[in-house]
């Protein structure tokens, strides 16, 4: 039998995405916390699960105790709820944050946008993202969400980053745990998501290529909105 939350056979898990790690040797708390981080990410422990100290720590086999640190760094981070002496309940994605998220990645997204056509880089950029698009091809026949989740993370990012604006940078990468989230299980939910998704990337690419902000926004929100609407369906 497998252990709690470990990968299906074939499916290669992402350790280093998820979790900072410190040098040489990751601490026993720092692998507790990748390991139920990045199932709470992928989807295998799903909003509203009750997980416990012990069954983390038996299928890591180590001590409570670093399992304990674990979870109170991932309750910093809003991705779990801690009930003395029953666990710990992996905190839902709510309504209002993925509509939160998905506004503020707008705003950010859209800002880039006018910056690389402005300072004449989207030629430049948009290839970049074409080439991460190329990839998310490759990977959308397969059963691994999570991996096509963060090409489509590095596909955005791509944008933002050449922009140039660190402040923002830095603000947009604070959301990368929640985009994580809600993109696997936007594909998850609707597999129709990954086809719209690639379809959708690749519009953005022409227009961003074309320079034409305007275009380039509108599709943004349609991207943005088609993915709402499958991480909120029932």
């Amino acid at each position: 039998a497998r252990l709690l939350g470990e990968a299906a056979p074939g499916r290669q898990r992402h350790g280093p995405m998820f979790g900072a790690m410190s040098e040489g040797q990751p601490s026993a708390a720092d692998r507790a916390h990748a390991f139920v981080k990045e199932r709470i990410i992928d989807g295998s422990f799903a909003g509203g699960t009750l997980i416990t100290e012990g069954e983390i720590a038996d299928a890591l086999r180590m001590s409570r105790t670093p399992t304990r640190e674990a979870f109170l760094r991932l309750q910093a981070e809003g991705l779990l709820r801690l009930y003395p002496k029953r666990g710990a309940l992996v905190v839902p994605v709510s309504v209002s944050e993925i509509h939160d998220v998905l506004d503020a990645r707008l705003l950010i997204e859209r800002h880039a946008a006018e910056t690389v056509i402005g300072a004449g880089r989207h030629h430049a950029v948009a290839a970049a993202m074409r080439a991460l698009l190329d990839q998310q091809r490759s990977t959308a026949g397969g059963p691994d969400a999570p991996a096509f989740s963060e090409l489509d993370r590095l596909f955005h990012s791509t944008l933002v980053n050449a922009a140039g604006n660190e402040i923002l940078v830095e603000f947009y990468a604070g959301l990368r745990d929640r985009q994580l989230r809600m993109t696997t299980r936007a594909v998850q939910r609707d597999p129709r998501r990954l086809e719209g998704s690639i379809s959708e990337h690749a519009e953005l690419c022409d227009l961003l290529e074309a320079a034409d902000l305007a275009a380039f926004t509108d599709m943004l929100e349609t991207h943005m909105t088609a993915t709402h609407t499958a991480v909120t369906a029932s």
